[in-house]
């Protein structure tokens, strides 16, 4: 079989290994938040924030193709899966256990794709990416049994995990569907319409929180980085994965995956204070040696029916 010699899409490796690093950021940073702010107000501005920054993204451009009844779907499925569901799993999630156990689960992420390829687009799941899979699994239940840091006491609740898992499908999700919708609408687009299905599904919930919420009492220090939080998680991290979609298959997209654990584990013991224990150091080494297993980069084969490239 004919292997793919294209030139190297450098510029879109470089998009979607930035996006993942910033996702990484703001999950870890997103602790201090939560602190502060209730979780649906937290999502609720966020979502607000960043129409008002996107405002000029909704109109369709000149000469891309109307929306589909399927497209239109798809852009349902990616916000709630991907904006609102994954916000509020990983809020939540962080808000119970720490930035550091975040990120040990979410380097499972590269498994979930192939997981939910397999299942939804039928792709085959070779030895690697069994065995990638079966070390996740292994590092995140060894996580879930070992004590947390001291950021959230002796022992984190086991829900809270269990809501960081649903970040991880959530997100898987979020890259099979975006796969499909690069084809037809424009990277900057995509990222306000998704936000803004985002906003009209959080809004209720948003507005009963703030009602019983005194604002007075945030810091401008705060503020400051509920902006950066909104401009980060749903323009500039959305824009990046999707302009990075766009030239690589999803699977070999899940590689670059390796930087929200990484970054979101930095934020955690360097800016945030979190202790690094042993068996989080393990349950993290463990996840990324599953990661490696399932996405390190090999030649792509032509496939004439698309089986590679037809995400």
């Amino acid at each position: 079989m004919p292997i793919d010699r294209s030139p190297t899409p450098w510029l879109a490796y470089a998009c979607l290994a930035g996006s993942m690093a910033l996702v990484g950021t703001y999950v870890g940073l997103s602790r201090v938040l939560v602190a502060v702010l209730p979780v649906f107000l937290l999502a609720w501005l966020r979502f607000g924030i960043a129409a008002v920054a996107m405002v000029g993204w909704v109109r369709r451009p000149p000469g891309e193709p109307a929306l589909s009844p399927h497209d239109r779907r798809l852009l349902f499925w990616e916000s709630f899966l991907g904006n609102f569901l994954f916000s509020i799993c990983m809020l939540f999630g962080v808000q119970a256990t720490s930035a550091v156990a975040a990120g040990v689960v979410m380097a499972a992420m590269p498994a979930a794709v192939a997981l939910m390829s397999w299942a939804f687009l039928g792709d085959r799941i070779g030895l690697r990416v069994g065995a990638g899979i079966a070390c996740a699994v292994a590092g995140i239940g060894l996580l879930a049994g070992a004590q947390g840091g001291a950021a959230q006491g002796p022992e984190a609740p086991w829900w809270g995990y269990l809501l960081l898992v649903g970040a991880v499908v959530c997100e898987a999700a979020y890259v099979v569907i975006g796969k499909r919708l690069t084809g037809q609408v424009s990277a900057r687009r995509i990222s306000a319409l998704i936000n803004l299905w985002g906003l009209a599904l959080v809004t209720p919930l948003g507005l009963w929180q703030a009602t019983r919420f005194d604002f007075g009492g945030v810091s401008a220090a705060i503020w400051g980085l509920l902006v950066f939080y909104a401009l980060a998680a749903s323009v500039i991290t959305v824009w990046l994965w999707m302009k990075g979609l766009r030239s690589v298959p999803a699977p070999q997209a899940g590689v670059f995956s390796v930087m929200l654990p990484v970054s979101a584990t930095v934020v955690g013991v360097s800016w945030l204070g979190e202790s690094l224990t042993a068996s989080q150091a393990a349950a993290l080494a463990l996840a990324l040696a599953g990661l490696l297993l399932a996405t390190w980069p090999r030649p792509w084969p032509r496939d004439p029916v698309g089986q590679s490239n037809g995400l």
